[in-house]
């Protein structure tokens, strides 16, 4: 994945709010639900940050939509690659196979043979190579 950050155009007052205002996050369909505690009445701050190729594109928030710069909820979602890699890996809703955007040019290789009981490694599991044993 590349680095989302480096896509968006931004501010330095936007980046450092994006890293201390106390933001919850919730991975949803097309994107990523962003909740700002740092206000008195969270659910009113909350908004839909869409995610496209691993890239925060577009957020609901009215600083989006008013500036052409990007929004701190956009910011707050490129700066924390974990939760883009949670949000570019999503379980298909039946059960099925799960599908991530980010192992294009991984290797075969890895530890579930070291493992006991069957048992696959973290990243056989997540991506869905291997499931847990019944």
């Amino acid at each position: 994945m590349t680095n989302a950050f480096a896509h968006l155009d931004t501010t330095r007052r936007v980046v450092k709010r994006a890293q201390y205002e106390a933001f919850e996050f919730e991975i949803c369909d097309g994107g990523i639900r962003v909740r700002n505690c740092s206000h008195a009445e969270p659910a009113e701050h909350e908004y839909h940050v869409t995610v496209d190729d691993g890239v925060p594109v577009a957020c609901e928030c009215p600083a989006d939509a008013k500036y052409s710069s990007a929004c701190k909820h956009r910011v707050a979602v490129a700066i924390r690659t974990p939760l883009l890699d949670a949000a570019a890996t999503q379980a298909v809703a039946d059960g099925g196979t799960v599908v991530s955007d980010g192992d294009a040019g991984e290797s075969d290789e890895c530890d579930c043979a070291d493992l006991g009981d069957g048992f696959p490694c973290w990243e056989c599991y997540r991506t869905g190579k291997r499931t847990l044993p019944e």
